[in-house]
């Protein structure tokens, strides 16, 4: 199946990224500057990872408050990159996307980046495609339920029990409590 829509047509062109040695504090502080939950590791226009709001999740609950300015961008991004070229049909990146569950594409011409693919890019031309997208999300959803369960840890976002801050929390005890918190038990 095809629809006629190619990715270089809808990409995103002014993608945010960062050099690759960014500690990931500063990723952190520039995603939420810039609105966005992934940022492109880029040097020299080559394309060298991205770091997304997952990985900077998966930092805070295994590294301490003072390794999180230390720790680069490069060193928690996946090393495996799935890229697609500006040819491709919008079909076979939604494919892409649902085969490797990620929710984006770096746009690649000779490991050249030139732009960035989302799933919002996508069903922003193509509202129709909503149902196959859903399908991706929620596959993705599931997976990431049963990696928490086979790490045995239970986590959520809300306030902590003992010190009332909001936070990832995680529970200790049949408390919900903070990194912080359950860290000084």
């Amino acid at each position: 199946m095809k629809i006629g829509v190619k990715a270089g047509d809808i990409m995103t062109r002014n993608f945010i990224s960062v050099p690759p040695d960014t500690s990931i504090l500063d990723c952190a502080k520039k995603m939420v500057k810039k609105r966005v939950g992934s940022l492109i590791l880029e040097e020299n226009n080559q394309l060298k990872g991205i770091l997304t709001e997952g990985d900077i999740i998966w930092a805070m609950t295994k590294k301490s408050k003072k390794e999180l300015g230390i720790i680069k961008a490069s060193e928690i991004a996946p090393k495996k990159i799935v890229t697609i070229k500006p040819s491709a049909d919008l079909y076979q990146a939604l494919q892409t996307m649902k085969k490797t569950k990620y929710r984006w594409l770096p746009v690649t011409v000779n490991k050249n980046i030139i732009g960035f693919l989302t799933l919002k890019d996508i069903l922003r031309i193509e509202p129709s495609l909503f149902e196959f997208a859903s399908e991706i999300m929620q596959i993705k959803e599931e997976s990431e339920k049963l990696k928490r369960r086979k790490a045995g840890e239970s986590f959520r976002d809300g306030t902590c029990e003992e010190c009332g801050n909001f936070s990832l929390l995680y529970k200790v005890d049949n408390r919900m409590m903070c990194e912080d918190c359950r860290d000084a038990m």
